[in-house]
């Protein structure tokens, strides 16, 4: 016996024959003896119906008001996620973030959570009942209802599994688990049984989307074991068919390169003529920070004279409009100028095993010069290293990068 949270994606809950199906699942696991508690989404395409309704009224709306109305989905999910319970014998309720509540900053449409306090939800946990908790949602200090931000249900999950104490979270959704890269750029791709929270880490912060960044950070910080899997297998979370992220020390053999991650949304900013002196980067990144522009690569050169340098660094494509408005608005860059570029696609490769190893870089960068792509930006960390190419290369250098490394599957 144990005490599981599973979460279901929206295209796992997409309609009802999927919510009986995955009603299905936790009812096996309840009848193991488990303690269970269900995270949800909205059922697929509600949360993108709703955010419509906000825009045909108005582009520019009130934030709160957003989430007011995009909070809705989740809602629906889990009533109907209980009824399916309560149908299959199985005690069970719904819980809405504000009840339980799950407290959260102000930031409307990208909250973070900043605590759980779910007392009321053990007591009735605690009698084996399960709880079905709207995902994507919590409540302001100032009593509001305010939304996490795309994919935060699976947020919810791992902040809802550190609070219950739970052996493990497992994120249903439409994949079997963590691949060594998308499988529909690269056929040779192959599921990975268990990664490190920190690979997951890099992993879904450079494109791979089967996790919500703030997802596997939470899991690092509170030593939760997280499993990927398929709602449309017919195993469950308890027979672990999916992929575990866990602990470095767990798993027994670590591969020197574990994927290959990409992004496709991102556009490269380059300031020229910027003055070589104290505090202007800060005030470049500060007028970024304010708008809640997030930045990633960055790179800085040196003017053979020392008084002007370059700087480089890359942004959501989303916000390039933004950035550059922001930019122009700080008095003290008035007389830099500036060259985008959004037809550029970033390439990673993660793995634990670049600590201990000599020779991931050279492999990288002599594969992509062998295909004749030409590297436009530099970045590395002790588990990853990343480049910035041009987007029409994407492709053939997953598929490249993914066999040099000896990632492909057996035939």
């Amino acid at each position: 016996m144990g005490c599981i949270v599973a979460k279901f994606g929206g295209t796992s809950v997409a309609d009802i024959e999927r919510i009986e199906r995955a009603a299905d699942k936790i009812a096996a696991e309840v009848a193991l003896g488990n303690k269970v508690a269900v995270v949800v989404s909205a059922m697929s395409g509600v949360t993108n119906q709703l955010v419509g309704y906000c825009s045909d009224i108005t582009k520019v709306y009130d934030n709160r008001e957003y989430d007011a109305v995009v909070s809705s989905g989740e809602q629906v999910t889990a009533g109907l996620m209980a009824i399916a319970l309560q149908k299959r014998g199985v005690d069970a309720r719904s819980w809405m973030g504000w009840q339980v509540p799950i407290k959260c900053s102000e930031v409307h449409g990208k909250a973070r959570i900043e605590d759980i306090d779910a007392r009321a939800m053990i007591e009735r946990f605690d009698e084996r009942e399960v709880a079905v908790l709207a995902g994507f949602q919590g409540v302001t200090e100032r009593n509001r209802i305010a939304t996490l931000g795309r994919g935060g249900s699976d947020t919810t999950a791992v902040a809802l599994a550190a609070a219950l104490n739970a052996d493990r979270c497992d994120i249903y959704t439409d994949v079997d688990g963590v691949y060594t890269t998308d499988p529909r750029i690269c056929k040779a791709a192959k599921k990975i049984d268990k990664i490190s929270y920190e690979e997951m880490l890099e992993l879904a912060s450079l494109g791979a989307k089967v996790l919500q960044v703030r997802s596997v950070e939470m899991a690092y910080k509170r030593d939760i074991p997280v499993q990927v899997l398929s709602s449309f297998d017919e195993a469950i979370g308890s027979e672990l068919p999916g992929t575990l992220v866990t602990r470095e020390e767990d798993i027994m053999e670590q591969e020197i390169v574990n994927g290959v991650a990409f992004t496709k949304d991102e556009a490269k900013v380059t300031l020229f003529n910027v003055p070589d002196i104290p505090g202007i980067a800060a005030k470049v990144f500060d007028a970024l920070a304010e708008e809640n522009i997030n930045v990633d690569m960055i790179v800085q050169n040196i003017s053979e004279d020392g008084k002007v340098t370059d700087i480089t660094f890359t942004v959501p494509e989303s916000e390039l409009e933004k950035t550059l408005a922001s930019l122009k608005a700080e008095g003290d860059l008035s007389n830099i100028s500036i060259k985008t570029d959004a037809d550029i696609t970033k390439i990673s490769v993660v793995g634990i095993g670049m600590r201990s190893h000599a020779g991931v870089a050279q492999t990288m960068f002599r594969t992509l010069a062998d295909k004749g792509i030409n590297i436009q930006v530099i970045s590395t960390s002790e588990i990853k290293i990343s480049v910035i190419v041009a987007k029409e290369y994407l492709e053939l250098a997953v598929r490249s990068l993914h066999s040099a490394y000896g990632l492909d599957a057996a035939v």
